[in-house]
């Protein structure tokens, strides 16, 4: 069913006050949201402590240190934030497309993608959010990358960058419920992906190189964007390719969702 145009303004407002609504309610419940926040920490920390053990026996991976390695889990914590804040609704995605109960989004004088992510914000991603930033400022006070405002500029768009690869590829796996009943696999094998995501793409060989690159873009999570900060020198085309990758797969998996919507739209079912 297609929608009315409307600007960046009215969608913001919009976003803003649901936003509130949704925090609102999520606040009435303290212990549940403290709890959350706090097992996510934990989750994330776990990372960290691996990689403590890890380099107490092994002082480099295929050329990378300690604190290089924790760059690159730092960048990539902060990077997948996005679509866990903001793009968790997937994951509920194909209960209401079973249900039925996703017929009310295609009903309404907005486009049925935003309004339906908008309705969630998760709460626990601002947890793995605050760890993330604080991992990644430990590794470059260690490292000694310098801080200017170019370098966190180029930050602040390739993680951007990067987020975009992460939130495209939960996209597409969630639009599958569309085509198929018990999608909830294709959800779960996608986001177990991103584990591979703060390791540098240069220790996977042959097929796995190629398929993490081009075919599930993991490496664009946080390799091929964080290589801009670690080594300016040195930087791979892909490198400079990836904000427009990003933005082509985000696009790519925003039409393959909306494809999915029309077919709704269209059986009923």
């Amino acid at each position: 069913m297609e929608k009315k145009t409307r600007g960046f303004s009215f969608y913001a407002d919009i976003y803003r006050k649901i936003l509130v609504q949704d925090l609102k309610t999520k606040m009435s419940y303290r212990a549940d949201f403290i709890i959350s926040t706090i097992g996510m920490i934990m989750v994330n920390l776990s990372g960290f402590v691996t990689f403590l053990i890890l380099f107490r026996n092994f002082p480099t991976i295929n050329g990378w240190d300690y604190y290089h390695m924790l760059f690159l889990y730092g960048f990539s914590l902060v990077a997948l934030t996005p679509v866990q804040c903001f793009f968790d609704n997937n994951w509920n995605l194909r209960f209401m497309v079973t249900s039925g109960d996703f017929i009310k989004y295609c009903f309404r004088p907005v486009n049925v993608f935003f309004y339906f992510m908008s309705e969630v914000f998760d709460v626990k991603g601002l947890g793995q959010l605050a760890f993330g930033i604080g991992t990644l400022i430990y590794a470059w006070a260690h490292i000694g990358i310098p801080v200017t405002a170019l370098t966190i500029g180029k930050l602040l768009v390739f993680l951007l960058t990067a987020s975009l690869f992460m939130i495209a590829l939960m996209n597409a796996a969630a639009a599958t419920c569309f085509w198929i009943r018990n999608s909830g696999y294709v959800m779960v094998i996608m986001f177990r992906f991103k584990d591979f995501a703060k390791y540098p793409s240069s220790i996977f060989s042959g097929i796995f190189k190629f398929l993490f690159t081009f075919i599930i873009p993991i490496a664009f999570i946080a390799y091929y964007p964080s290589l801009v900060i670690l080594d300016p020198d040195n930087v791979p085309l892909l490198s400079w390719l990836s904000p427009f990758i990003g933005i082509l797969f985000f696009w790519l998996s925003y039409k393959f969702w909306m494809l999915g919507v029309r077919k709704y739209d269209f059986t009923g079912s």
